[in-house]
């Protein structure tokens, strides 16, 4: 169960903590005794973002200075909880405007952060005398969810305990919940989920959820469940497949985001879909070069095993579609491309809608919590040419993540509004308030759309 840890109502131990910007910083320090002035000079000490300077006291320590860079983004003010001494209370000196109270709970929620299911950290954080809002508190939990089901090993984290993750969040908030299981997707025509995932000793399944009052918007959201990707015969090399326990961190997106929506009861209809597999190598993995069939009807020519997400979303985005929602968003850790041409922070949007993006990368940058968007260039479609089935699963190294995003628009319902997000989910080393391993990236922004579409 995920915990909020780095706040406390307990204000008898506390210190003063300021909370300024550099321009802020200065005007202060001019009105400051020059004891303390000389203190804070020694250090060098200038209120720059993402720095912190204790402040002397007569017994101690007196109080702290926190500097924050952009304060619209949560992640300046991150830093402070691992900043500040271990087992230190802080109480905020004076008022600060309420966004930026808000943006410092929030911040301070994600900064407290470390992934605690194996072993203790190294510390607690600096606790924070504070009682976030409700909604602010239902963020940090999602984005916290993100984290800790990435970051959890397969043998913890398989296709059951994805299913037991949608049955805990559907018990607590009053939600449906369908699992079709095994030899059941063929029976119920999900055969492109089956095929992926028939040669792990794990049952793939396909995981749905639902939620909401009939007649409001319908919102439809799909994850990409892969627990383990091994490339399947076509293997990953070992440094590829380090961290492939990160390969559902689509689903974890999603799954989290439909707790927000429920949480902050939303007022949609939710359906929440998750293909959930393993990729494994076994005597009954597919195989390079087979023909398999998808629940749309259009047949599939395997060009690589390792491009197995597109596959086991092509059967949940069609189920998705056939229910006809307002809104129908994936998320995926689908491509490698993505990586390559945006990097690690910057999660790669696909739509078919100028207004749908538009609304999605404004609230990227209302939430510091951003999305770039990429083409679906059509004319690319050539290179998922199959000379024996309807397309193919993969192809040229060309575009990899436009081709991807176009493999998945085949599946998407004729005037079905659509965006796909592919997505890293992952840190690849240690930022203040961004530890290594699994990470929430664009989970903010899309509650962000979704609120100011349907609030």
């Amino acid at each position: 169960m995920t915990q909020i840890t780095g706040f406390t109502t307990d204000a008898s131990k506390a210190l003063p903590l300021h909370v300024m910007e550099r321009e802020q910083f200065a005007a202060w320090r001019a009105q400051q005794a020059p004891a303390l002035v000389a203190w804070l000079d020694a250090q060098h000490f200038n209120g720059s973002g993402g720095s912190v300077v204790l402040l002397p006291g007569d017994a101690g320590i007196g109080g702290a200075i926190v500097g924050v860079g952009d304060p619209g983004d949560a992640y300046a003010y991150a830093h402070a909880p691992f900043a500040l001494p271990e087992g230190s209370v802080w109480q905020l000196a004076g008022e600060l405007p309420e966004t930026m109270q808000t943006l410092l709970h929030l911040g301070w929620g994600l900064g407290s952060y470390r992934f605690a299911r194996y072993r203790k950290p190294n510390r607690a954080p600096a606790q924070l005398v504070a009682t976030p809002a409700a909604e602010v508190r239902d963020v940090i939990t999602a984005s916290l969810r993100v984290r800790d089901w990435v970051n959890t090993p397969t043998e913890d984290m398989g296709p059951q305990h994805l299913e037991d993750a949608a049955r805990e969040l559907a018990s607590a908030h009053g939600a449906q919940i369908e699992v079709i299981t095994g030899e059941a997707l063929l029976e119920q025509n999900f055969p492109a989920i089956h095929a992926v995932g028939r040669a792990s000793h794990r049952a793939p399944r396909l995981i749905a959820l639902r939620w909401g009052q009939a007649g409001a918007p319908h919102v439809a959201l799909v994850g990409k469940g892969v627990c383990f990707d091994t490339g399947g015969l076509d293997i990953k090399p070992a440094d590829g497949m380090r961290n492939m326990k990160k390969d559902m961190g689509g689903a974890a997106h999603a799954l989290a985001l439909a707790g927000l929506i429920m949480a902050q009861q939303l007022p949609v209809q939710l359906t929440l879909l998750i293909p959930a597999v393993e990729n494994a190598i076994g005597p009954d993995a597919f195989r390079p070069g087979e023909v398999i069939a998808t629940r749309k009807g259009l047949s599939i020519e395997i060009d690589n095993t390792d491009a197995e997400g597109r596959v086991i979303l092509c059967d949940a985005l069609t189920y998705a579609s056939e229910q006809k929602p307002e809104l129908l968003l994936d998320f995926a850790t689908l491509t490698g491309a993505a990586r390559i041409a945006l990097g690690p922070d910057l999660p790669a949007l696909f739509a078919n809608d100028d207004t749908l993006a538009q609304q999605w990368l404004q609230a990227g940058d209302r939430t510091r919590d951003p999305v770039w968007r990429m083409p679906l260039w059509r004319p690319y479609l050539r290179y998922l040419h199959s000379g024996i089935a309807d397309l193919a699963n993969a192809g040229s190294r060309m575009a990899g993540s436009v081709t991807a995003a176009l493999y998945l628009e085949r599946f998407i319902g004729e005037g079905q509004l659509w965006a796909h997000l592919d997505v890293y989910a992952w840190n690849d080393g240690e930022r203040p308030g961004r530890p290594a391993g699994g990470e929430a990236l664009a989970l903010r922004s899309a509650w962000q759309m979704l609120k100011t579409r349907y609030a």
